[in-house]
């Protein structure tokens, strides 16, 4: 059986300019990572990771992390098909028309605009955008500009069909991404509904780890947002 691990980014710089960035404990999540594969003689044939800035440093720091203690790391393989849903298109474009018409939306945004700059910014965001992400899901047609759920699952199942029906048995692939993509991978595995995507997406940490073995055309999920490089201080959901 082939093994899979989908590795979620380390923690982001999400409420400043230029968010797509990692964090110094974002970058540390990264490091532990590598050191944890490397003091268990962990082995991989691939690794992967979307296009997106943390994604990418959270795989080439883990990368490099390892090779120091460990020796040999396979080159990083890039498939923006790997990245996250669209979050800024959804702020820009469908915040505005959700808040026209839905007035619990509307005071969810106003409530997060007014305590953005507090140490509250994180909660209130969070029940902004989670209601927001439901009606991205629930949204037909599609709003333009932003690409659609149908878009966003078809594309993350097809980068990940591609990498699982490549040739060779027994192959251990580790691929750097982000909440959503996880959540998708899950639900798709266990065929639970799609909103149970989302739903998983909400609890991922950063740095986490979810394990699947794979073979024959199927593929089994065998642990889920695991952190066992991480101490309890460094655990992070944003």
């Amino acid at each position: 059986m082939g093994y899979l691990v989908l590795v979620r980014h380390g923690q982001a710089r999400t409420f400043e300019t230029h968010s797509d960035r990692l964090s110094p404990t974002g970058e540390e999540q990264a490091r532990a990572l590598g050191r944890f594969w490397a003091a268990r003689g962990a082995v991989f044939d691939e690794v992967w990771s979307g296009t997106l800035e943390r994604q990418r440093r959270t795989a080439e720091i883990a990368g490099e992390s390892y090779a120091a203690h460990a020796g040999r790391w396979p080159g990083l393989r890039v498939d923006e098909a790997l990245n996250e849903y669209d979050s800024a298109g959804m702020l820009a474009r469908l915040a505005p028309a959700l808040a026209a018409r839905d007035g619990e939306f509307r005071a969810l945004a106003e409530t997060f605009d007014r305590l953005r700059d507090t140490p509250e910014r994180n909660r209130h965001f969070q029940r902004m955008f989670e209601r927001l992400v439901a009606a991205w899901l629930a949204a037909s047609p599609a709003v333009e500009g932003v690409e659609a759920w149908a878009g966003f699952s078809a594309r993350v199942r097809g980068a990940l069909r591609g990498i699982l029906q490549s040739e060779g048995r027994g192959r251990r692939v580790a691929v750097f991404t982000s909440g959503g993509v996880i959540g998708l991978a899950v639900q798709t595995a266990l065929g639970a509904p799609e909103r149970v995507a989302l739903e998983l997406n909400w609890r991922v940490r950063n740095a986490s780890l979810t394990e699947f073995t794979f073979g024959g055309g199927r593929i089994a999920l065998d642990s889920f947002n695991a952190l066992p490089h991480l101490d309890a201080g460094m655990h992070t959901y944003r």
